[in-house]
């Protein structure tokens, strides 16, 4: 009866995995990098995945420098650029996000959390003033509100010089930005305040798909 239960219990066993923390680890990483190659390797290869949706463009070079405030100021902290495909979220921030309108985000905003509602679909849905005037004190529009108050961006002035320099290395990583566009940027910034630049990227966020 001994020699019987050495038998059954030799060899690779649940008693062995379970008890060796080493085995535990290896086996786990095996199964998650198994699970990268079948899940997130075939995305590289999707057209609905790596190609744009039509009607998407590069931000411009005012829509860009408002992305680097609203990253710089920690927007993404609070509010999601992700609308899941759920009916509530469908009927409250309108079509769903998908892959193709991020294809130019570097880095992308989705985020996963929501003091804030998501942003992914605001672009046409408020006006310029109603932006500036959310952005320098919150409360006067949404009373309720414990968003906090941006009104520096009314003072400062977008930095024109460093607008070139960004948009060549997009364009290093796949955004086709034109010799024309690179050049233009300053001029484009130019005597703009970051408050314009941060309502001129909320307004074209979500617009290329609706």
């Amino acid at each position: 009866m001994s020699n019987t239960n050495k038998q059954t219990s030799s060899g690779f066993t649940h008693e062995k995995v379970e008890t060796s923390n080493f085995l535990m680890i290896v086996l786990i990483l095996v199964v998650i990098a198994m699970g990268g190659l079948v899940e997130i390797v075939p995305l590289f290869f999707q057209k609905s995945t790596t190609e744009p949706v039509q009607g998407l463009k590069p931000y411009t070079a005012l829509q860009l420098a408002g992305r680097d405030i609203y990253q710089r100021e920690g927007c993404y902290n609070c509010h999601s650029q992700m609308i899941r495909p759920f009916r509530a979220e469908t009927l409250r921030y309108g079509h769903y996000s998908v892959a193709g309108e991020f294809v130019y985000d570097y880095p992308f905003q989705w985020g996963s959390k929501r003091t804030g509602p998501d942003l992914h679909r605001v672009g046409g849905k408020y006006s310029d003033e109603w932006h500036r005037i959310h952005l320098v004190n919150p409360r006067d529009v949404v009373p309720e509100s414990n968003m906090p108050a941006y009104p520096w961006l009314e003072k400062n002035q977008v930095d024109a010089a460093s607008m070139a320099p960004h948009m060549r290395a997009l364009r290093r990583v796949g955004v086709p930005y034109t010799d024309e566009e690179i050049a233009g940027s300053a001029e484009a910034v130019k005597g703009k305040t970051e408050m314009e630049a941060v309502i001129a990227y909320l307004q074209v966020l979500g617009t290329a798909l609706k």
